[in-house]
């Protein structure tokens, strides 16, 4: 795997978002839409069901959820479509400094980035990539849970 691709799947904090269920490209996305597709035309039996099985009674409610899924809306940290509910001084810093991530900062670790737990994990991850290159940083994390 080459620097360019781990650059279009990891944001410049060190999250993945190739792996967020709001990423347009995402597998999360990807496999949302593929169920939805399948699952065209369910109401009727989901409704039948409901009768034996109450829990089919918030079918309507998943549905919701999982076209949301399915939206996908979000281009990654380094598109100019973000939806990151993040508020991240990252995406700024890779601009004005000409940075990849935040590790190859002169200045990191920072005091503008996150706080209290979250901030503990940016620092993780950018000390992680830093020991072990992000190339096989991306992979490490693919073995993980995303969330």
């Amino acid at each position: 795997m080459e620097k360019s691709e781990v650059i279009q799947k990891l944001s410049v904090c060190g999250l993945d978002c190739s792996r967020c269920a709001d990423y347009e490209n995402g597998e999360i996305r990807n496999l949302s839409s593929k169920l939805s597709e399948l699952l065209n035309g369910y109401e009727r039996l989901a409704k039948m069901k409901a009768e034996n099985a109450p829990i089919f009674n918030g079918y309507p409610e998943f549905i919701k959820i999982l076209s949301h899924f399915a939206e996908g809306t979000c281009g990654g940290c380094r598109s100019d479509n973000v939806k990151c509910p993040l508020d991240c001084q990252a995406k700024i810093c890779r601009v004005e400094r000409s940075i990849d991530f935040c590790f190859e900062c002169d200045e990191f670790p920072c005091d503008k980035q996150f706080q209290g737990k979250l901030r503990e994990r940016w620092i993780e991850r950018n000390n992680r990539m830093k020991e072990i290159g992000v190339e096989n940083f991306l992979i490490e994390q693919s073995k993980m849970p995303r969330y």
